[in-house]
């Protein structure tokens, strides 16, 4: 019994890639001059063209290879391998050039005058619509 490595599917591979790069078909398909039904229908194919595969790899960041030998497992690997679970939110500390509290206060003395605004537009309103009907 012979076992026969099965061809890789490089449609497949794109369609990964772009989605990893956060790339939606239409946005490829404008970078290469062609419509989305077409990127997909690349996607949908085993095998591409190889000037094709090199305008798309460049758009995509990656090179001609990457693409024809991308797996899944290959991407997980690298994440785990150079991704630290470390927390590192004390690199990025917040400091406020202003009291916190004194813009909370300030918000509120604004939405307060604005209530009150509303207020007195709504009965300025009803004292009209009561001259209007006494006028009838």
């Amino acid at each position: 019994m012979t076992t026969t490595a099965k061809p890789k599917h490089i449609g497949r591979n794109i369609s990964r890639i772009r989605e990893l790069r956060g790339m939606k078909q239409e946005a490829l398909a404008f970078a290469i001059g062609v419509t989305q039904q077409t990127v997909s229908n690349i996607e949908g194919s085993e095998t591409i063209d190889e000037e094709k595969l090199d305008a798309i790899a460049e758009i995509l960041g990656v090179s001609a290879e990457a693409i024809k030998n991308y797996t899944d497992e290959a991407v997980f690997n690298i994440i785990g391998n150079t991704v630290n679970n470390h927390d590192n939110a004390a690199l990025f500390q917040y400091h406020p050039t202003f009291n916190p509290i004194d813009k909370l206060i300030e918000s509120y003395e604004e939405n307060k005058k604005l209530y009150e605004r509303l207020v007195q537009a709504e009965k300025d309103k009803n004292e009209y619509l009561e001259k209007l009907l006494k006028g009838k």
